[in-house]
């Protein structure tokens, strides 16, 4: 048997995809409810995806400061939700670009992060965009990736911490 002293003990960083998918919730609740009883903690990625289309530079800068805009309100409004089931205030970070290239970046330049938690979608035959990547084997992930299904409730996931 292994002497545990030789490993080192640092915090798990749970990492949620903050989207607008309703499969979100199963995975932040997760992440923060895990956090909060292994003494670990939550960070939020939210990422802007560029403007498809030509639009007139006025028009575009508008749209992309009301989408900063709404992104950083939504990441503070989880972040609430995540210290009122106990964990720490989350680390935020707030990309533009393509979001699977940009999560794959900040799990890449982020050593802290430990575990990506995503929710998987209840629609027939297709777990998301998401998780269709990482499972794609173009993908390789330096840290565990935990699927949390959509179609659980808070007392299910209760059940399973």
């Amino acid at each position: 048997m292994k002497n545990k002293s030789k490993y080192k003990t640092h915090k798990r960083i749970f990492l949620v995809v903050a989207d607008n998918t309703s499969e979100m919730h199963q995975a932040l609740y997760y992440a923060a409810r895990r956090a909060a009883t292994a003494n670990g903690e939550v960070a939020l990625f939210r990422c802007i995806e560029p403007l498809e289309g030509q639009l007139w530079g006025g028009v575009s800068n508008i749209m992309e400061n009301e989408a900063e805009q709404e992104s950083k309100k939504l990441l503070l409004e989880l972040s609430s939700y995540c210290e009122n089931l106990g964990t720490t205030k989350p680390k935020t970070y707030l990309k533009k670009g393509n979001t699977s290239d940009e999560l794959i970046k900040l799990i890449n330049t982020e050593k802290r992060i430990t575990v990506l938690v995503l929710g998987a979608s209840i629609e027939t035959g297709n777990p998301g965009p998401l998780i269709n990547f990482v499972m794609n084997a173009s993908f390789e992930s330096r840290v565990p990736i935990t699927i949390v299904p959509g179609n659980l409730t808070d007392e299910q996931i209760d059940d399973l911490i």
